[in-house]
């Protein structure tokens, strides 16, 4: 194979591979919204309330369920918040009410919520909670984004002619893999004691091919470690026969940790980025 120039390759990379669901996963925000409708319906009834303590505590003390919406409005995924100040420390259970009224009116009013929903800074809590339950799933955007990597590499791998569960397979660990193929795969799992797991694994008559997928958009220090550590896979796999050890990446985040990155483009053969897949690498290495 002709020797590659890396700084040729690394200034392939892309700034992003996002799709149209990458932004916001609506249908899981509107469903966590659908879960809390009715109690947030009720708190509506506080709106614009010229008593608003008085209201709430004859809300909660007829509704106590309403409370459990009351985290979301803070932007919190939890059903107990601690709060400290001057006055105490109390941890407040949303689902579970372990204190008193007085407690949690002095909590709504601390947190600004009471002037949030008696001055008419907002006018539905329902629309609100989208609001902030959209914010929230932006949050997930990292995950997302190591899933369009994984769901971009798998397109290619049928493409070029393999079947899930049958030629390749999804989230494969190395104990799984020797026991299928009956392949001593010991050098790469520290003799046992590492639960290595494989984004994909390809199974042809000749080899058995151990990938790993991620894109970095932006930069960090698991960029260096995740170079390393692959640079370290790569030299043990290449003493195990039958086992083949590849990685697709991309992401304008690797400029930052070039020099790691190259030291493994340096002794790993396959190393790859999307314009080696879409220019059919896994036709001229997967056989």
């Amino acid at each position: 194979m002709v020797k590659r120039n890396f700084n040729t390759w690394l200034s392939g990379f892309r700034d992003s591979i996002a799709d149209y669901g990458y932004y916001v996963d609506f249908e899981k925000v509107i469903r966590n919204v659908e879960t809390i409708k009715v109690e947030l319906n009720i708190l509506n009834s506080l709106i614009g309330s010229k008593n608003i303590e008085a209201d709430f505590e004859n809300l909660i003390k007829k509704y106590p369920e309403v409370l459990k919406c009351i985290p979301l409005l803070l932007a919190v995924r939890a059903t107990e918040i601690y709060a400290i100040d001057s006055d105490g420390e109390f941890i407040y259970k949303f689902n579970n009410p372990n204190l008193s009224f007085e407690q949690y009116k002095i909590f709504m009013r601390k947190t600004g919520l009471f002037d949030l929903i008696a001055n008419h800074i907002v006018n539905n809590l329902v629309d609100y909670a989208t609001g902030v339950e959209t914010g929230l799933d932006s949050n997930g955007r990292k995950n997302r984004g190591g899933h369009l990597m994984e769901n971009l590499v798998e397109n290619f791998i049928r493409k070029a002619g393999f079947t899930r569960d049958k030629t390749y397979f999804k989230e494969m660990y190395i104990n799984q893999i020797t026991e299928r193929w009956k392949v001593d795969l010991s050098a790469i799992s520290n003799h046992g004691k590492m639960e290595k797991r494989f984004d994909f694994v390809i199974k042809t008559d000749n080899m058995i091919y151990g990938i790993e997928t991620n894109f970095y958009g932006g930069g960090g220090s698991k960029l260096n470690e995740t170079a390393r550590s692959y640079k370290t896979l790569a030299l043990e796999a290449n003493t195990i026969d039958g086992f083949t050890f590849v990685w697709f990446t991309d992401g304008k985040g690797w400029a930052k940790a070039r020099h790691n990155l190259e030291e493994t483009f340096d002794v790993m053969e396959y190393i790859y980025n999307i314009n080696d897949l879409e220019n059919g690498i896994i036709y001229e290495i997967i056989k």
